[in-house]
């Protein structure tokens, strides 16, 4: 039972939700003095067409929440020009712009055809410009890809506004029982969606390396067991579980294993699992607390949490076996290790003193840089082009989603409207 209490302090796991359930609000609060002045013109629509998503609304939030854009507000454009011969760049030179974007939608039978132009302002030419055709249950999601593409074309690095996150919420029902959600969204929040519930908890997603499902541990029936659920159809597999705990799953970066935390030879060690042969493998072997497995991007090496030299630290270990060997000596506490996309940094939960947090480790120097200020920090995720990092913490006694950029200059908050969020995770 000791060992058991300790897993979950390991895990953070705070289970007191009040009762609510909303939306995901973004609050950015602290910013990048150096960003891009960027000015995103409303899209103009075909006269007749009914106007049924703001693009360049979705596009300013998108770009802004980044931290490496500064849109400007639509009440201070001088003109609102969706043709090329109808800008004049000196206007938005006297504005201080960088970049200018404009567009148009197009009704094209049952689709709308979307196009976009960008260009540089003090350059005065067009940089990039697009046509999309897509259905009009699809036009914010189209938002989403334009933002990716600016974003791309400006920094060189991938956008990730088309991604989605996972995060497990609760709501206390009449009759006095909690009942836990584990949700998707897209990523500004937008879009959520049941994915499973439960009157007992749900924690631990992860997503596979394709998206399209996602490992989750339910205490159903008051017992730890894993599950794997496909997003489009819904339906999901329980992984064979064991006497003890059935914890903490991870996809191998090919989809086809499953990392986990099995207590079934006596302590919680870390076990493989072959999701076509259904074997298990056991891959570390001690007396203490082995937990929160996640991968290498090549799929070499596990990280891990251990607390086989006194105190919680992470470990790593080679996928086929043999010895670990301890990563973290700086702080009291290091747990819930993941990796950014590249393997060049490691994410975790990092205590020196009593206070949580998040820090980020240079796989090549071993340093580690705290970005965040605590107490209850917990979960870190990245996104997918390894420039963010998601997480959940405490803020006026309830639990909510933050954000923060991996420098740490940029923060922002996603409460969960009236309620609490935790347990965040980054669609790849």
């Amino acid at each position: 039972m000791k060992k058991y209490l300790q897993l979950l302090i390991f895990n953070i796991l705070m289970l007191a939700f009040p009762s609510a359930w909303a939306g995901l609000t973004i609050e950015i609060t602290k910013g990048v003095t150096s960003t891009m002045p960027i000015a995103v013109v409303p899209f103009a629509w075909q006269p007749g067409t009914r106007k049924t998503v703001d693009i360049a609304g979705v596009i300013r939030a998108d770009l802004q929440r980044s931290g490496f854009f500064k849109p400007l507000p639509v009440a201070d454009m001088l003109t609102q020009p969706s043709q090329p011969e109808q800008i004049r760049f000196r206007n938005w030179q006297a504005l201080g712009q960088d970049y200018l974007l404009i567009g148009q939608v197009m009704p094209s039978g049952l689709r709308y055809d979307v196009k976009f132009q960008l260009f540089d302002v003090y350059k005065g030419e067009q940089i990039m410009g697009y046509r999309l055709t897509v259905a009009a249950n699809k036009l914010r999601k189209t938002a989403h890809r334009i933002s990716d593409l600016v974003f791309e074309k400006l920094t060189g690095k991938p956008g990730v506004f088309s991604t989605h996150i996972a995060y497990v919420t609760s709501v206390r029902l009449k009759n006095g029982k909690k009942q836990y959600r584990l949700q998707v969204a897209d990523a500004d929040g937008y879009n959520a969606k049941i994915i499973a519930s439960s009157y007992e908890p749900i924690m631990s997603p992860n997503w596979s390396p394709d998206g399209r499902k996602i490992a989750y541990v339910s205490f159903e029936r008051r017992r730890s067991g894993i599950y794997i659920q496909d997003l489009a159809s819904g339906k999901r597999q329980k992984i064979p579980s064991f006497k003890g705990i059935n914890g903490a799953p991870a996809f191998s970066p090919d989809g086809r294993q499953l990392a986990l935390t099995l207590s079934k030879d006596g302590s919680p060690d870390i076990y493989l699992f072959d999701l076509a042969t259904r074997r298990f493998r056991k891959l570390t072997h001690s007396y203490a607390i082995d937990t929160e497995a996640a991968w290498s991007p090549d799929g070499r090496y596990i990280v891990f949490t251990s607390d086989r030299g006194g105190k919680p630290q992470i470990y790593q270990i080679s996928s086929s076996g043999g010895r670990a060997s301890r990563l973290t000596f700086t702080g009291s506490y290091n747990a819930r290790a993941r990796f950014s996309k590249d393997g060049r940094n490691l994410v975790m939960v990092h205590a020196n003193g009593g206070d949580y947090r998040i820090a980020v480790m240079d796989m090549a120097t071993r340093t580690i840089n705290v970005l965040t200020t605590g107490p209850l920090d917990e979960s870190p995720s990245f996104a997918p082009n390894g420039t963010m990092i998601l997480y959940a913490t405490r803020q006026a006694g309830r639990s909510i989603l933050s954000a923060v950029s991996v420098d740490g200059k940029m923060h922002q908050n996603l409460g969960f409207t009236g309620g609490d969020v935790r347990e965040p995770a980054w669609a790849p």
